[in-house]
C-alpha cells in the first residue's frame, strides 16, 4: 500500500549519507530558496487540512490519505534540503520525521496510535495535548485545575498506554477482535459477545508494572489526607470520551473506592468499554472497535454537602440568556442518573446572574458517601426537605465559575459539581453541551445586524478561522502581556506569532494588523479553533485594552459591544464532527499541526522537542536563517563573482558582492584598488536599498570624534578579536552579498559587529529580518549600556529581541514588502546612530536618554511606525 512513499523516503535517507562536495555560496542560496518555498508548501498544505475541520467541506479517506502523506513527502524534502545548508548538524531531524510518518501510517491503516507515555499521570501536568493519552475527561478536568484554577478532585490519570499494555499483558487483542468481527458479521447476538468479552476481563490480571505505578500515584493523595481515610471516584475517561460524543452514562464510574479496592475497580471500568449499550453506541455513532483506547480517572472523593448538574446555556429555550441549575442534597449520582427529583434554579448569565426562576422539590433521600467504602441512601431532615440546596451565593459562584469554563472551552457546558463539607465549590466534570438551537429568525438575520449596531471596521484583511467572538479586547504587545492574558478576551496584535500558543486555550479570538492565512500562528489558529481576522492594518489603532467587542469571523466585521444574536449564531453550526473521517483527521493532525517550538530563543528549540510536522518545519525555517547568515560571517562560500566598492556620502569602505539581480547598470562603473565601483543607485536590492536608505539618512552617521581610555580599548580589543577569531586586518572590513529580494550585511565597525540578513519578496511568508550585534571599544558596562538601548529599540518596533550581555539578536518576520522595508530602513538608521555610542554611555540613565533621541529623530524625519 505504500511501497512507493517507503521506497522514495528510503532513497532519501541514502542521499542524505553521502558525503557533499564543497558548495558554491550561490547554490547554497538557491538551497535556501527552496527551503522557504518547501515551509510555504507546508503551511499551505497544513491549512488545507486544518480547514477541513471547520465543517465547510466534504472530504473522504482518499483526501486524508493524500494529505497527509504529501505533507510527509515535503517535510522529508525540507529535511534534505536543509542538511545541504547545515550538513550533518541537525541529523535527529530524521529519526524523528520517521516515527511521526510511522505513526500516521498505522492511522491511515485503521490502528489508532497509543501514545508512548507513562502508565500513570498526575493532574498537576496534565493539558489538552494529552487527550489522546488521558482520554476526554482527563483531559477536561485536568485542564481546568492547571489552566483556569479552578478547584477539582485531586486525582491521577491511568493512561490509553496503561490500557494496551493491560490488553498485551492478558493476550487480549486476538480474542477480543475475533469476538467483535463474529459480533458485526451477525454470527453472534451483542448481548451474548458482551458476556464473552466481560467474561475475558474478569478472568485478566493487571501486569506488574502498571499496578507498581498506580500504588505509587496513590501515595502523594493518601499522605495529604493524613489520618482521614482516603476514598476515590474512579471514572471512565476514554479516547474521544467528553469530545465530539459524549458516550454519558455508557461507560462505569465507580464512587466512594478505597485504595485496596482500586485495582479491581480498574479493571470493571476497562471492561465496561465492551458492555452491550456501549457497543450499540458506538456502533450506531459509526465508531470502530478499532478506535477503543481507555484511559481511567482516579480522583479524590468529595464528601459533598450539596451536588449537581449545571447546563451553562438552557437547552429548552437557549435564546433566553440563561442556564440551568440541577441540586440535591449528598453525591449527584442520582441527579445523573435520573433516579432522584432535584431543586432547579434557572439563572441569568448576565451579571450579576439573578435567579430568574426557582423550583424547590421534596428531597426526603439523599446519597452519601459510607467511610467503609461504596455510598448509602440516608433520610433528609424534615426540615432540610423543602429548603432549597442551595443559597443565592453558591447559584451566583457557580454561574461565573460556569461561564469562565465555559469561554475557555468556547461552547456551552454540561458540568457536575459539589460543595464539599467546607462549603468549597468543587467541578468534577465538564462536557461539551450538545443542544440545537431554535433561535428566533429576527436574531439571525445576520446581514442586517450592521444597521443596528455600530460597525468599528469591516472587510479589512484576511479570515484565517471562521466563527464569532465577544469579549474584552486585549492588545498584546510583548511575552509580558502574553503571561496576563485574561480568560475569554480576544487578542489584538500589531503581527502574528507562534508565540500565542500560550494563550490559544484563553483567546476567544484573534486580531492582527498583520500577517499570513498560512503562516504559523494561523495553524495554531485553526487547530484551537479560533476566530481569527489577519492583517486588517488598523486594529491596535482602533481598539483599546478592555474595550468590549464582537467578532463576526463569518463576514470579517468588529462590532462594538457585545452582539446576543451573534453569540448564539456562534452555537447554531450544525454537528459534523460524528463521522469517522473527521475523527481519523483529527487524529492525524495531532501528529501534524501542533506547534511546541514556540521561542527560538528558549532552550528547547531544538530537534529532540519536534512532536510534529510543524515543530520540524519551523526549526528548519529559524535555523536556515542563521545558516545562511553565518555562512557569509564566516565567508564560507567561493568567490564567484566580481566583488565592488559602493560609494557612499558617508566614510564607510563596503564591498558588494552580487549574485542575483542584485545591482542595476553597471557598465560604467570605475575602478579603485582592484574593485569595480557602484553607486547606491545602481543598488536593486530591495532590503539592501532600504538598509542603505535609513543608513545615510541625514544625520544618522555621527563623524564627531570619539575618545576612549587605552585601557578600556586593549580589553575591548582583546575580547573582540578572541570571541570572533578574527585578525586585526580584518577589523573594519565590510562586506554585503545581495541579490535583488536578499541582502547578508556584515558590518565591522569600532571594533563592534553588526549582521544583517534579511529577505524581501512577494511572499509574506518568505519575508524576514535577522539581526545581529555584538562587542565594543569601552568596558563591559557601557558596551551592555548600547546593547540594552538597542534591545529595546528593536523591541519597540516589533522584532523578536534576546540580549546576553553585549550580544543582541533580533528577529521579524512575515510582514508584507513594504513594511519589512521600513523595519531594514529602521535597522539602518539604528547602526549609523548607535556606531560609536558606547563611549558616551558613561551611566544607565543615557540609555533612555538616547532612546528617546533616536526616537525623536525618527518622528523628525521618516516615521518607521509598527508593523
Amino acid at each position: 500500500m505504500m511501497t512507493n512513499w517507503m521506497t522514495h523516503l528510503t532513497d532519501r535517507m541514502f542521499m542524505r549519507r553521502q558525503p557533499r562536495e564543497s558548495v558554491s555560496f550561490v547554490a547554497l542560496f538557491q538551497t535556501f530558496k527552496h527551503i522557504l518555498t518547501l515551509n510555504n508548501q507546508i503551511l499551505e498544505s497544513i491549512a488545507d487540512m486544518g480547514d477541513k475541520l471547520g465543517g465547510d467541506y466534504v472530504f473522504d479517506r482518499q483526501y486524508i490519505r493524500a494529505s497527509s502523506r504529501q505533507v510527509g513527502l515535503l517535510v522529508d524534502e525540507l529535511i534534505y534540503h536543509f542538511n545541504i545548508l547545515a550538513p550533518q548538524k541537525y541529523r535527529s531531524l530524521d529519526t524523528i520525521a520517521r516515527r511521526i510518518r510511522r505513526d500516521i501510517e498505522e492511522e491511515l491503516a485503521g490502528r489508532v496510535v497509543i501514545p508512548q507515555t507513562e502508565y500513570v499521570i498526575p493532574y498537576d501536568i496534565v493539558t489538552s495535548d494529552l487527550d489522546d493519552v488521558v482520554g476526554g475527561k482527563n483531559a477536561h478536568i485536568a485542564e481546568i485545575r492547571n489552566r483556569l484554577g479552578i478547584a477539582v478532585p485531586e486525582g491521577f490519570a491511568i493512561t490509553t498506554r496503561a490500557y494496551q499494555c493491560f490488553l498485551d499483558h492478558n493476550q487480549l487483542q486476538a480474542p477480543l477482535s475475533e469476538i467483535l468481527s463474529d459480533w458485526q458479521a451477525g454470527r453472534i447476538a451483542l448481548d451474548a459477545a458482551s458476556a464473552k468479552l466481560l467474561d475475558r476481563f474478569a478472568a485478566s490480571t493487571l501486569p506488574p508494572p502498571l499496578t507498581r505505578a498506580i500504588k505509587r500515584a496513590l501515595k502523594p493523595l493518601q499522605q495529604k489526607n493524613g489520618r482521614r481515610h482516603l476514598l476515590l471516584a474512579v471514572r471512565s475517561s476514554a479516547m474521544g470520551e467528553d469530545g465530539e460524543h459524549s458516550f454519558a452514562g455508557q461507560y462505569r464510574s465507580l464512587l466512594n473506592q478505597t485504595p485496596q479496592d482500586l485495582l479491581e475497580s480498574y479493571k470493571t471500568v476497562l471492561a465496561s468499554a465492551f458492555s452491550p449499550s456501549a457497543m450499540a453506541y458506538r456502533q450506531q455513532k459509526g465508531i470502530a472497535e478499532a478506535e477503543v483506547a481507555m484511559a481511567v480517572a482516579c480522583q479524590e472523593m468529595i464528601d459533598a454537602t450539596v451536588s449537581g448538574v449545571l447546563y451553562s446555556l438552557d437547552p429548552s429555550s437557549p435564546s433566553h440568556d440563561t442556564m440551568t441549575i440541577s441540586a440535591a442534597w449528598g453525591l449527584g449520582g442520582p441527579i445523573v442518573d435520573g433516579t432522584m427529583e432535584a431543586d432547579r434554579f434557572t439563572v441569568s448569565r448576565e451579571f450579576p446572574h439573578s435567579v430568574v426562576q426557582r423550583e424547590i422539590v421534596p428531597k426526603p433521600r439523599q446519597l452519601v458517601s459510607d467511610p467503609a467504602g461504596g455510598c448509602t441512601d440516608h433520610s433528609v431532615d424534615e426540615a432540610d426537605q423543602m429548603r432549597p440546596a442551595l443559597s443565592d451565593d453558591q447559584v451566583k459562584a457557580l454561574a461565573e465559575t460556569a461561564l469562565v469554563i465555559e469561554r475557555y472551552f468556547k461552547c456551552p457546558q454540561d458540568i457536575e459539581w459539589a460543595f464539599d463539607q467546607q462549603g468549597r465549590l468543587v467541578i468534577l466534570q465538564a462536557r461539551a453541551l450538545n443542544i440545537a438551537l431554535h433561535v428566533p429568525p429576527a436574531m439571525c438575520d445576520i446581514a442586517s445586524l450592521s444597521d443596528r449596531h455600530p460597525v468599528i471596521f469591516s472587510g479589512r484583511g484576511i479570515i484565517v478561522q471562521n466563527g464569532i467572538a465577544t469579549g474584552k479586547a486585549f492588545i498584546v504587545r510583548n511575552d509580558k502581556d502574553l503571561n496576563r492574558f485574561p480568560n475569554g478576551s480576544i487578542l489584538v496584535a500589531k503581527k502574528t506569532s507562534p508565540r500565542y500558543a500560550k494563550v490559544a486555550c484563553k483567546a476567544s479570538g484573534i486580531i492582527t494588523d498583520v500577517g499570513s492565512a498560512t503562516g504559523h500562528m494561523a495553524t495554531i489558529a485553526r487547530e484551537f479553533r479560533i476566530p481569527t481576522v489577519v492583517n486588517t492594518h488598523m486594529a491596535t489603532a482602533l481598539l483599546t485594552t478592555g474595550q468590549e467587542i464582537t467578532l463576526d469571523a463569518q463576514e470579517n466585521i468588529v462590532y462594538e459591544g457585545r452582539i446576543q444574536a451573534l453569540c448564539y449564531y456562534g452555537f447554531m453550526e450544525e454537528a459534523f464532527e460524528e463521522t469517522y473521517e473527521y475523527r481519523l483527521l483529527r487524529r492525524i493532525l495531532k501528529k501534524i499541526t501542533p506547534l511546541n517550538l514556540v521561542d527560538p530563543h528558549a532552550r528547547n528549540f531544538t530537534p529532540q522537542a519536534c512532536r510534529s510536522f510543524h515543530d520540524i518545519t519551523r526549526f528548519i525555517h529559524e535555523k536556515a536563517v542563521e545558516e545562511l547568515a553565518n555562512l557569509n560571517y564566516q565567508h564560507r562560500w567561493h568567490d564567484e563573482t566580481a566583488s565592488r566598492k559602493l560609494a557612499l556620502d558617508i566614510p564607510l569602505d563596503l564591498v558588494v558582492i552580487d549574485i542575483n539581480n542584485g545591482l542595476g547598470e553597471t557598465e560604467n562603473e570605475s575602478e579603485t584598488d582592484g574593485h569595480a565601483r557602484v553607486t547606491r543607485d545602481q543598488i536593486r536590492s530591495v532590503p539592501m536599498k532600504a538598509f542603505l536608505d535609513g543608513l545615510c539618512a541625514p544625520g544618522v552617521w555621527s563623524r564627531e570624534p570619539m575618545s576612549v581610555d587605552f585601557s578600556s580599548f586593549m580589553s575591548s580589543l582583546t575580547r573582540t578579536f578572541s570571541s570572533h577569531v578574527v585578525n586585526p586586518q580584518q577589523v573594519g572590513q565590510n562586506l554585503a552579498v545581495i541579490s535583488e529580494n536578499y541582502a547578508n550585511i556584515n558590518l565591522r565597525l569600532g571594533y563592534h559587529f553588526n549582521l544583517i540578513d534579511a529577505y524581501i519578496g512577494e511572499q509574506i511568508n518568505d519575508n524576514y529580518a535577522y539581526f545581529r550585534f555584538m562587542g565594543g571599544v569601552t568596558d563591559p558596562q557601557r558596551r551592555s549600556r548600547r546593547a540594552r538601548l538597542i534591545y529595546e529599540t528593536l523591541a519597540q518596533y516589533d522584532f523578536n529581541v534576546d540580549l546576553r550581555g553585549d550580544l543582541v539578536i533580533g528577529r521579524i518576520k512575515k510582514l508584507d514588502a513594504r513594511w519589512m522595508a521600513k523595519k531594514m530602513v529602521l535597522l539602518g538608521r539604528l547602526v549609523g546612530f548607535t556606531r560609536q555610542l558606547d563611549v558616551k554611555m558613561t551611566s544607565d540613565a543615557q540609555v533612555g536618554a538616547f532612546a528617546r533621541e533616536f526616537k525623536k529623530q525618527l518622528k523628525m524625519d521618516q516615521p518607521i511606525k509598527g508593523g
